[in-house]
């Protein structure tokens, strides 16, 4: 007898459902477990916990920070690129800040949770924060002295063009880093004004900073998951003076510690190589 065509229809969607259940929800999540029980492999699929004295104390893979009892860096140890993981290398909550380039003007309020830095104040700050922790140069272009994005809304005489009527420091409540613009005083920015709205163009200004700045991009720029285990080779270079100063090593030291725990190009020749910031650690505090 031939099933009336609804009855068909549900009965092979049901079929389809089982067979899909036991593939994708039993086979496919078994057969990956048993990958990761494959010698070479186990270890990874573990999360590559390294453990010193019966004490695990991180992983290979995922980043981690190295800060002492007040949350400040500490100033023995190699530090880690920036997270945006939660409130940091967070494996539970693995993302980037979705800021891009055009991210260049500050969300200014009175209240602490309404405020929001750009992804360029940012980078500004880290900066600065990094160059002051390592005793170099931190300015960068686009960059305030005090490390915020040194970005000014300007309104024309005739909309977008013409001469300049007012200008105003967008990512600044306090002095302006400049006292004019093309003639006209810049003022401060006041909390919740929209200066686009108001018919500004915003204008980066590029100030006096190297066009190849001291402090390199992994140290103020986070990765994609916020988990990177690994900092540039010219990161851990810049950081490899105050290591040797605050270890008493000689810089030679540091640098061949740094050169052994430095990855290269996947393959030979894909990416670019990195240094795994904790056992470069783990190998200081060995010295």
């Amino acid at each position: 007898m031939r099933l009336p065509s609804w009855l068909a229809q549900h009965i092979a969607a049901l079929r389809a459902l089982l067979v899909f259940t036991v593939l994708l929800g039993l086979a496919y999540p078994l057969a990956m477990v048993a990958v990761g029980r494959i010698p070479g492999l186990s270890d990874r699929a573990g999360g590559s916990l390294i453990t010193v004295a019966d004490k695990t104390v991180g992983s290979r893979l995922i980043g981690q920070s190295f800060t002492d009892a007040d949350g400040n860096p500490d100033p023995r140890y190699f530090q880690s690129r920036p997270s945006a993981a939660g409130d940091g290398y967070d494996p539970t909550s693995t993302s980037a800040s979705n800021l891009g380039p055009e991210s260049i003007v500050d969300t200014l309020s009175d209240n602490p949770d309404d405020a929001a830095q750009s992804l360029l104040t940012q980078v500004c700050a880290r900066s600065v924060a990094v160059g002051k922790l390592e005793s170099v140069d931190g300015r960068r272009p686009y960059c305030t002295a005090d490390g915020v994005g040194a970005v000014l809304a300007v309104f024309h005489r005739d909309g977008l063009a013409g001469p300049v009527t007012r200008a105003v420091s967008v990512n600044q409540t306090g002095t302006p880093f400049l006292a004019t613009y093309e003639g006209v005083t810049v003022e401060p920015a006041r909390t919740g004004e929209d200066y686009r709205a108001l018919g500004a163009v915003i204008t980066p200004i590029r100030g006096d900073a190297p066009a190849d700045p001291v402090v390199p991009a992994d140290a103020v720029t986070a990765s994609a998951s916020g988990l990177d285990p690994h900092i540039s080779p010219a990161y851990a270079k810049l950081q490899a003076p105050r290591i040797a100063r605050e270890r008493g090593l000689s810089e030679d030291r540091v640098q061949e510690l740094i050169e052994d725990h430095t990855d290269g190009r996947a393959l030979g020749f894909l990416g670019e190589p990195a240094v795994n910031v904790l056992e470069l650690n783990l190998a200081l505090d060995g010295n």
